[in-house]
């Protein structure tokens, strides 16, 4: 190997000592790892969808960014029904919940305003609040009065701006809620604005599927960020916020601006996502008794306590030993991944299962029998 690329090799041998390396690996077990909450990534009226747009001449790429050639009618039909659906004067449509949140905190949050943002929001807002201009402080995971406190504090060194409160609903690695409603309390206290990044909430829980800072909707000093590659099950995200600031994202936002526009026929397939997830309300409920009935085996397999939600972390601790349990896993056929840091935190390996409408019952029964086994035969 030569020098030049001795390097990254050196790098990557690290990461493998530390148990840290990843991989891709294939998705042929049964899926216990994926955020297709809802099973609508193989939805036939999706499919159907998308071939409905094909007949009508929709075009594949959108050939630059929406500010250029790219602003095709179908991103602006669905930021129509978006903004309807979730009770918004405006919604923005972005490639990916990354770009998304990399564009909302590297261009709202002015200079002189502060961001406190929950330790364990998305890598996503943290990209975007290290680029932004604005001051940023970390506050302890749900802990109102840690929030509290950073905003205090910074007013009484002389903070004059407006705080911003960023934080997911539902947190993607271990499955908690944050507490909104005192959140917003304090965001009004302020002065100050509350992003709600709820990725892993649309489409599962709030009236349709609007996620679980439904009640939210609409306020001028409330921004929504509702993914669509997760219960939606396409791709892309929608900033979901009044008419001024999605217009000063489409001025401002550098990761709108150069970015080529997502495909049109993704924003056709994104308009009949929304649209099922009103005609089929039976798949979230049906999605609901299967998550905790999940709970329930997590509990009584693992004797591990219950997340109230359909992501369930195993606690496992030691990076190279979670690797180990979920290969094992995956050999008996159930797809469940280890998250390591930087993911989590160190010393907080884990096992990410989450719960789907691609399995059922016994399956789920199945799975924990094997991971309750294969736990006490690896000393967890």
């Amino acid at each position: 190997m030569t020098e030049r690329l001795f390097r990254f090799e050196k790098t990557l041998a690290g990461l493998e000592r530390k148990g840290r390396r990843r991989a891709l690996l294939p998705h042929d077990a049964i899926d216990f790892t994926s955020n297709d909450y809802l099973g609508l990534a193989n939805s036939p009226r999706i499919k159907s969808a998308i071939a409905e747009a094909l007949e009508r001449g929709v075009a594949v790429g959108s050939g630059g960014s929406r500010l250029l050639r790219g602003n095709h009618p179908e991103h602006q039909a669905l930021e129509s029904d978006a903004a309807a659906f979730f009770g918004t004067e405006r919604a923005l449509h972005f490639s990916s919940g990354y770009s998304a949140n990399t564009a909302l905190f590297s261009t709202l949050p002015q200079r002189g305003d502060l961001i406190v943002h929950d330790a364990l929001i998305h890598a996503s807002a943290r990209e975007g609040i290290a680029a932004s201009r604005a001051q940023a402080v970390l506050a302890r995971h749900n802990d109102v009065a840690s929030f509290d406190e950073a905003i205090r504090t910074w007013r009484q060194d002389g903070g004059m701006g407006h705080p911003w409160i960023a934080v997911e609903s539902l947190y993607s690695m271990d499955g908690d809620r944050a507490p909104l409603a005192e959140l917003l309390a304090l965001a009004e206290r302020y002065d100050g604005f509350l992003v709600v990044d709820e990725a892993h909430a649309t489409g599962v829980f709030g009236p349709n599927g609007r996620g679980l800072a439904a009640a939210m909707e609409g306020r001028d000093n409330v921004i929504q960020l509702h993914t669509c590659g997760k219960a939606i099950g396409v791709s892309g995200a929608l900033v979901a916020a009044k008419a001024v600031i999605c217009d000063y994202l489409v001025n401002r936002a550098r990761a709108f601006i150069y970015s080529t526009a997502p495909s049109p026929l993704m924003a056709a397939c994104v308009r009949e996502a929304l649209k099922i997830l009103v005609d089929e309300p039976q798949r979230r409920s049906e999605f609901e008794q299967l998550w905790r009935f999940a709970n329930g085996q997590m509990l009584a397999q693992l004797g591990a306590p219950a997340s109230g939600s359909q992501i369930m972390p195993v606690m496992i601790g030691d990076n190279c030993r979670a690797l180990g349990i979920a290969a094992r896993m995956r050999a008996e056929g159930f797809d469940i991944r280890a998250i390591r840091p930087p993911t989590v935190p160190e010393g907080t390996a884990r096992l990410r299962i989450a719960i789907t409408l691609n399995v059922d019952r016994p399956a789920i029964v199945r799975m924990f029998e094997r991971l309750s086994a294969i736990s006490i035969e690896e000393g967890v």
